[in-house]
């Protein structure tokens, strides 16, 4: 009898967590294929930095279907003297946006590393395992059990695309932590209000301006500004991105296999 009591404790520890952790998807379907120009802001002037790609399919992690999520950006050789970016981000999560694992593959200048997340779930808590390999070939390990749910750059990139933001107003916020490779912090998303944005594709969107940040010293850090369109599909059209080594920014040049009709143009 206890263990069967034991047994119906942990199934509905196990339910709870799975209805935090997850959220319908309302905004994309399987082949959706996004491309970007990157730029970058040298000395005070932007110069094109080379191109950025996102798709999202539908397939298998470990045997059972799941989302495939992955962002790729690359650098020109414009650029390459001043600073080699090389990033390639990939992420598996249940077909209802829970994560099951992620990976961060960046050639960041001189400095190349990796970061790992496998995520388990265990007596109703999120208990992923999460590896970094060092840009000095040194592996890190860590193993930690959360509170809470938790979710990578971009598993909660692809997540946000489904937020409903119907009822919000300027500075609405929603916390959450964010893990990598070797740690997990509290981040945010703070709603900034309308915009019109232009893409590098000459068409104009209605888009929600939406704030990643980071916690820092005590105070949240502005770390990615994003241009959503207005409208279901909740597609990126800009990125302003404040990184460590200066600024960039993404400008939507290719959508296809978009889920809804795009009903954000501004003509």
């Amino acid at each position: 009898m206890r263990r069967a009591i034991l047994f119906l404790l942990i199934q509905c520890s196990l339910l709870t967590l799975s209805a935090q952790c997850t959220l319908k998807n309302t905004a994309f379907k399987s082949g959706e294929y996004l491309t970007y120009n990157l730029y970058y802001n040298w000395k005070f002037v932007w110069v094109k930095a080379g191109t950025a790609s996102m798709s999202t399919v539908q397939s298998t992690y470990k045997g059972k279907p799941a989302w495939r999520a992955s962002l790729t950006t690359r650098g020109n050789k414009r650029v390459d003297d001043y600073f080699i970016l090389r990033d390639t981000l990939l992420s598996y999560s249940t077909l209802d946006l829970a994560p099951l694992y992620y990976r961060k593959g960046a050639r960041e200048g001189k400095r190349y590393y990796v970061d790992e997340v496998f995520y388990e779930y265990e007596n109703g808590k999120p208990h992923p395992r999460q590896h970094r390999l060092n840009a000095d070939g040194t592996h890190d390990w860590l193993r930690k059990s959360y509170k809470d749910c938790v979710f990578d750059m971009i598993t909660m990139f692809v997540r946000a695309r489904s937020f409903d933001p119907k009822n919000w107003k300027k500075g609405h916020i929603i916390d959450f932590q964010m893990i990598d490779g070797n740690s997990c912090d509290p981040a945010r998303i703070v709603y900034r209000g309308k915009s019109n944005i232009k893409g590098d594709n000459g068409v104009k969107y209605r888009c929600l301006q939406l704030s990643y940040m980071e916690l820092d010293d005590g105070k949240y850090k502005r770390v990615v500004d994003f241009y959503v369109t207005d409208d279901q599909n909740h597609i990126p059209v800009r990125l302003d991105m404040f990184l460590r080594f200066g600024s960039a920014k993404a400008f939507i040049v290719g959508i296809k296999g978009n889920n809804s009709p795009i009903t954000s143009v501004v003509k």
